[in-house]
């Protein structure tokens, strides 16, 4: 495969959760592509949808890879699907919501994430179910329930995909956000070994 076919994502729908701010944002930015970015917080993602449609070209990776693809740029789109992935009810809409819309999904980027900065001998318990909820389960209850939609969207020259957003935190020894390292370093791990591809 050649890099113009590995990155170019003109006509891929493709889901971002956390696809509202920071790195998320900066995925969602897919060049030709129509983008559904789901967060808990909808105003956030209605203005990203709203600053994207009017962009309207711009690259899947927070750095340009139009040298790559030797393409056009395209214009792509962007719809908003807030949900609260905290939530399972909230998941269960989302994808049943993004399954009335699109017949298949080409790209997963799992970005979704948080962290707990509480010191580990202070670290509460609540805290670790909340970001492993988060960091963790909920990579694999959505990866899970769009996965027809994957499978809708691969064809065999051209598979579907599923990114999951890790940290290089992962691989540190813990001082604080013990769960956040946790989290990603089992998504990290489960990835390798094919659990979650």
């Amino acid at each position: 495969m050649d890099s113009a076919s590995l990155f170019n994502v003109k006509d891929k729908v493709v889901l971002v959760t956390g696809g509202a701010k920071g790195i998320g944002r900066m995925i969602s930015e897919a060049n030709g592509a129509k983008v559904y970015i789901s967060s808990r917080d909808a105003s956030a993602c209605e203005q990203a949808c709203k600053e994207l449609n009017a962009l309207g070209t711009s690259p899947l990776l927070p750095f340009s890879l139009s040298h790559l693809t030797n393409t056009p740029p395209g214009k792509g789109t962007a719809h908003s699907i807030p949900a609260d992935f905290y939530k399972l009810e909230d998941c269960t809409r989302m994808i049943n919501k993004l399954k009335t819309l699109e017949s298949k999904l080409h790209i997963l980027v799992n970005n979704s994430g948080s962290n707990w900065g509480a010191p580990y001998d202070e670290f509460p318990d609540t805290a670790w179910t909340r970001v492993l909820t988060l960091n963790l389960t909920r990579v694999f209850t959505i990866t899970q329930g769009v996965t027809p939609l994957l499978e809708a969207g691969a064809s065999p020259g051209d598979p579907a995909r599923v990114i999951n957003i890790g940290s290089v935190e992962s691989t540190s020894a813990p001082s604080t956000g013990c769960a956040c390292r946790r989290s990603r370093r089992s998504v990290t791990a489960r990835a390798k070994r094919g659990y979650i591809s």
